[in-house]
C-alpha cells in the first residue's frame, strides 16, 4: 500500500504545483499589459492580476486578465486583422488588372492612331492636294473607327459606317473618272445601290469587314473584361464581416490573452474553418470567377491568332490604297455596267477637256511601309508581349476566391504541430475542416453561418460575371455585342456578326499584313508635259488612262 500511497501523493503535488504555476501567471498580467498596448491600446484597461472571468461573452470565463472592455476593443482589432490580408490581396489583384487595362488600352488607342498617321503620310506623299481635299473621309473613317472601340454598336453599326465609306469613296472616284459627265443625286443613288454586284473595290470591303469585326469586337471586348475585374474584386472585398465571424476572430486571435498567453497562435486547420466561416460568401464566386477567367483567356487566344487587332490595324492604308487600286484597273468597266444599269448620263456642260495634268498635283511615289520600316507602336511593345504577360496573371488569379482562407491561415499567422490556440487551450484542434462556399457552412464548428441568406453584393457580382462571360464567348465567336461602359457594366446587345459566311471560319487571309512587293498606281514618274515620241501613242494613251484613273482616288469636291 505503501507504493500506491506514495503514487497518489506525487500526483496531487504535480496538480497542485501546475495549478499554482497557471494562477501564478495570472496573478501577474504584465506580458497582457505589454501585448494589449502595442496594439494601440490604454494599458489601464488590462488588471494588473486576474479577475473573474464570469462577465466575458466570447473568451474562457474562468481566471482572466480580460475584462468586458478589452474584449469588446479586441474583437474590433481581430476584425482589422482578419480583414487586412484579405484586403491586401484583393489591393493587389486590383492593381495588376487595372495596370493591364491601361496598357492594353492605351496601346488599341494607339494602334488606330499611328494607323491614321501612316495612311494620311501615304496618301498625301502619293495623291498630294486631291488626297488632302478629301482628307475628311478618312479621318472621319478613323473617328468613326475609334468610337466603335470605345462604345460599340451602342454608338458605331460598322456594317453601316464602312458601307457609307466605300459608297462615298465610290461617288468620288466615279464623278471624276466620268467627269465628262453629270451626274443627279438620283443617278448616284443608282450607283450607291449597285455597289455590292459592280464590287469597284474588289474583295477588299468584304474582307475588311470581317477581319475589322473580329479584331475590333474581341479587342474592346477583353478590355471590359480587364475593367470588370478590379471592379468586382473592389465590390467582394467591402462586403462586411458578420457578427458570428467577429466572434470567432476574436476568440481564435486574443482569447489567449485571457489565460496570459499573449504569445499563442491558432491551429492552421482552426484557423481554416474561422476564415472558411467568414469567406463563406466569397468562396461560391469563386465557379464563375473561373468561367470568367477561362473565357478571358480563350479571346486572348484569339487576339493573338485570327483576331489579331494589330495586324487587321497597322496596314489599313494599304488595304486602302489596295483597293482604290482595284477600282483603277477596272474602271472602264465598272463604268459601263453602271450605264448600262443606271441609265446614260448627261455630258457636262462645265467639262474642261483641257485641264492640265499639273493641276492633278500627282507625283506617284507610291512607297507602302514594309513591317520592318513601320513605327513602332503603342509605347514600344507589341500585342503578343502584352498578351502572354496578362495571360500568366489571369492564370495565376485562378481560384483565387477559394484559396483566400489558406492564403491567410499561413505563415506567421499560425502554429504548426499540435501545441497551438485550438479555441479554448493550447492543445490539438481535433475538428474536421469544412469545405468552401455557404452551403458547407451548416456544420462549421466555429463560425455561426445562416447559409438562407446568401450576401446581396456577392451575388450580383456573380450575375456580372456570368454576363461578361457570355460576352466573352460571342466575342470568341466574332459576335459583335454592344456594352455599355456604364460603372456597373450593365446592358447588352447583340448586334451583328464578325462572319456571315461559311467560308470565314477557313479565310485563308486571316491577316491583313504588308505584301513583300505591294502593287504600285499605274503614275510611276511626273507627268511634265513633254511631247512623246511618235512610237508613244499608245502609251500615252495608256499614260493618260493611268492619270485618270489615279485621280479618281481622291475626288476634289469641286468636280463633283
Amino acid at each position: 500500500m505503501k507504493p500506491v500511497s506514495v503514487l497518489c501523493v506525487v500526483s496531487t503535488l504535480v496538480v497542485l504545483c501546475v495549478s499554482m504555476t497557471a494562477e501564478q501567471k495570472l496573478k501577474n498580467c504584465n506580458d497582457v499589459r505589454a501585448a494589449y498596448s502595442s496594439k494601440g491600446f490604454n494599458v489601464n484597461d488590462v488588471p494588473n492580476k486576474g479577475v473573474n472571468g464570469a462577465p466575458l461573452k466570447v473568451c474562457p470565463q474562468g481566471f482572466s486578465c480580460c475584462t468586458v472592455e478589452m474584449e469588446e476593443k479586441l474583437s474590433q482589432q481581430s476584425h482589422t486583422e482578419i480583414k487586412a490580408p484579405v484586403s491586401r490581396l484583393s489591393t493587389n489583384l486590383q492593381s495588376t488588372f487595372r495596370q493591364k487595362h491601361d496598357h492594353f488600352d492605351k496601346f488599341f488607342r494607339e494602334l488606330l492612331k499611328n494607323a491614321q498617321g501612316s495612311l494620311h503620310d501615304m496618301f498625301a506623299r502619293t495623291y498630294g492636294m486631291m488626297y488632302m481635299q478629301n482628307s475628311e473621309l478618312f479621318e472621319d473613317f478613323f473617328k468613326a473607327l475609334t468610337r466603335y472601340y470605345v462604345s460599340g454598336s451602342a454608338a458605331v453599326n460598322l456594317d453601316s459606317m464602312l458601307s457609307d465609306f466605300w459608297a462615298d469613296l465610290l461617288e468620288r472616284m466615279f464623278r471624276l473618272v466620268n467627269v465628262q459627265y453629270e451626274f443627279s443625286p438620283a443617278y448616284m443613288e443608282c450607283v450607291s445601290q449597285h455597289t455590292e454586284q459592280l464590287q469597284p473595290f474588289g474583295d477588299v470591303p468584304r474582307k475588311l469587314r470581317i477581319h475589322l469585326t473580329r479584331a475590333f469586337v474581341a479587342a474592346r471586348t477583353f478590355v471590359r473584361g480587364l475593367t470588370l475585374m478590379p471592379e468586382v474584386v473592389n465590390k467582394v472585398s467591402t462586403v462586411s464581416a458578420s457578427p458570428s465571424c467577429v466572434r470567432a476572430s476574436m476568440k481564435m486571435l486574443y482569447c489567449p490573452y485571457c489565460s496570459g498567453q499573449v504569445a499563442l497562435k491558432p491551429c492552421q486547420n482552426y484557423c481554416l474553418n474561422v476564415l472558411r466561416g467568414c469567406l463563406a460568401n466569397q468562396a461560391d464566386l469563386d465557379a464563375e470567377w473561373n468561367n470568367f477567367l477561362d473565357a478571358m483567356l480563350n479571346l486572348a487566344d484569339r487576339l493573338e491568332g485570327p483576331f489579331n487587332f494589330e495586324s487587321v490595324v497597322e496596314p489599313i492604308d494599304v488595304k486602302i490604297s489596295e483597293a482604290i487600286m482595284n477600282m483603277q484597273e477596272n474602271s472602264m468597266q465598272v463604268s459601263q455596267k453602271v450605264f448600262q444599269g443606271c441609265g446614260q448620263p448627261k455630258p457636262s456642260t462645265a467639262f474642261r477637256s483641257a485641264r492640265s495634268i499639273k493641276d492633278t498635283g500627282f507625283n506617284g511615289r507610291f512607297r507602302p511601309y514594309s513591317p520592318d520600316a513601320r513605327p513602332t507602336t503603342a509605347a514600344g511593345t507589341s500585342l503578343d508581349r502584352l498578351t502572354n504577360d496578362v495571360k500568366k496573371k489571369l492564370k495565376n488569379a485562378k481560384k483565387f476566391w477559394s484559396t483566400l482562407p489558406e492564403t491567410v491561415c499561413a505563415g506567421e499567422r499560425i502554429e504548426p504541430g499540435d501545441d497551438c490556440w485550438n479555441g479554448t487551450a493550447k492543445s490539438r484542434y481535433e475538428s474536421v475542416v469544412i469545405g468552401n462556399g455557404l452551403a458547407n457552412q451548416v456544420s462549421n464548428p466555429d463560425v455561426d453561418v445562416d447559409i438562407t441568406k446568401p450576401d446581396i453584393v456577392i451575388r450580383t457580382q456573380i450575375a456580372a460575371l456570368k454576363e461578361m462571360t457570355s460576352w466573352l464567348k460571342a466575342a470568341h465567336s466574332g459576335n459583335d455585342i454592344s456594352i455599355d461602359n456604364d460603372e456597373d457594366g450593365s446592358g447588352a446587345e447583340e448586334s451583328g456578326s464578325g462572319c456571315d459566311s461559311a467560308h470565314c471560319e477557313n479565310d485563308p487571309d486571316i491577316y491583313f499584313s504588308t505584301p513583300p512587293n505591294p502593287r504600285k498606281p499605274a503614275i510611276e514618274q511626273e507627268v511634265k508635259g513633254i511631247k512623246p515620241s511618235d512610237g508613244g501613242v499608245a502609251s500615252k494613251g495608256s499614260m493618260a488612262l493611268a492619270l485618270c484613273g489615279l485621280v479618281l482616288a481622291l475626288l476634289a469636291p469641286h468636280l463633283r
